[in-house]
């Protein structure tokens, strides 16, 4: 089982996705950033609601915890339907949907997450609930068998992936409206971090909360979780206001540094860079030196460290950048490293203590 990480941007089970909907938005008019998605919802439920008539089928897309199940609850209360939450690997037969289906009213929202993890029997079910509002039942065996068609109320199905490529084209093409989540950008995790600490009732400088969200991954889960850690950090190791200092304390902690790495994010660099001369070296080989499995760090280090520019991925494996030397504390490339290498890093460079 992979290791809990404070900076994993999924979900760290039901309490911790439980207490964050309580911080989430409701509204639209409450969501922070991804503007674009926000003004081509709005337009599609406003036209939807003049019509009387549900929302197209809806499919989110990329990485993990950057809002698309709390868009889904958002897209069910701005058109004031119920909404039923499910999962790919929770539905194995079709028979597991069809009471779901049967149950929901007109205008309900049926959200699937990971929906990439649907089997082609699922899939295949779906498609006529899709398109037709209706599902075909299949009775009895052999040459008594008889399919029984059953017709279903009008309702929005709200796919979330983070494999989009995944999907199979039959069911991609039965979707209307598609969106790709992109990181967040730090003005938008400021404000997440702002709210988030406003609802937790916690007094918090800009500069901490500035801080929090300049190592937040571009996640808003990860902010989030952040905020909820420092709070608890300035109750006990401080007078209950969250403040740069303390901020930065807590953040060490937690080993999240100023670039947003934790701790197995710089073991990932420092064995291509130490052990392997700075790359190329194969995700196996290096999962095998680091005794991870290599799904943990293709699913939940790598992007990162791609995303911000200190690992480079080729043919031959992975290699680190001059963004990531620089981080380290390494200057001069792997070969000539004898004579120009300098001290690592200081835990004072990492975190950014003064």
């Amino acid at each position: 089982m992979p290791r809990e990480r404070i900076v994993s941007p999924e979900s760290a089970g039901p309490d911790e996705e439980g207490f964050s909907l309580s911080l989430r938005p409701r509204r639209l008019a409450e969501v922070i950033g991804q503007r674009d998605l926000k003004e081509k919802l709005s337009i599609a439920i406003q036209a939807a609601k003049a019509r009387g008539e549900p929302l197209e089928h809806i499919l989110f897309h990329g990485p993990p915890g950057l809002g698309k199940t709390t868009l889904a609850h958002v897209v069910a209360a701005e058109m004031g339907a119920g909404i039923k939450t499910t999962s790919g690997p929770a539905l194995t037969r079709p028979a597991d949907l069809v009471g779901i289906l049967t149950n929901l009213q007109e205008g309900d929202v049926l959200f699937i997450d990971e929906a990439h993890r649907l089997g082609p029997v699922v899939e295949e079910f779906l498609y006529p609930a899709m398109e037709e509002f209706r599902i075909d039942i299949t009775v009895d065996r052999g040459s008594f068998a008889r399919t029984i068609n059953v017709p279903l109320q009008r309702f929005t199905l709200i796919g979330a992936t983070t494999r989009a490529g995944f999907l199979s084209a039959p069911l991609r093409e039965r979707f209307g409206i598609f969106h790709h989540f992109e990181f967040y950008p730090e003005q938008d995790l400021l404000e997440i971090a702002a709210r988030s600490a406003h609802l937790l009732a916690v007094e918090a400088d800009a500069e901490s909360l500035a801080e929090i969200a300049r190592r937040s991954r571009g996640t808003p889960r990860i902010c989030i979780r952040l905020v909820r850690r420092v709070r608890d950090y300035a109750q006990v190791r401080g007078d209950g206001r969250i403040t740069s200092p303390i901020a930065a304390e807590a953040l060490k902690m937690e080993t999240v540094d100023t670039s947003g790495l934790d701790e197995l994010d710089r073991k990932f660099l420092r064995v291509i860079l130490e052990t392997y001369g700075g790359g190329p070296a194969g995700i196996e080989t290096i999962a095998a030196t680091l005794n991870e499995e290599v799904d943990t760090l293709v699913d939940m280090v790598e992007p990162y460290l791609l995303k911000i520019g200190y690992v480079a991925r080729t043919r031959q494996g992975r290699t680190v950048t001059p963004a990531a030397y620089e981080h380290l504390g390494v200057s001069g490339p792997p070969t000539s490293r004898g004579k120009s290498k300098k001290k690592q890093a200081t835990e004072a460079d990492l975190f950014g203590e003064a």
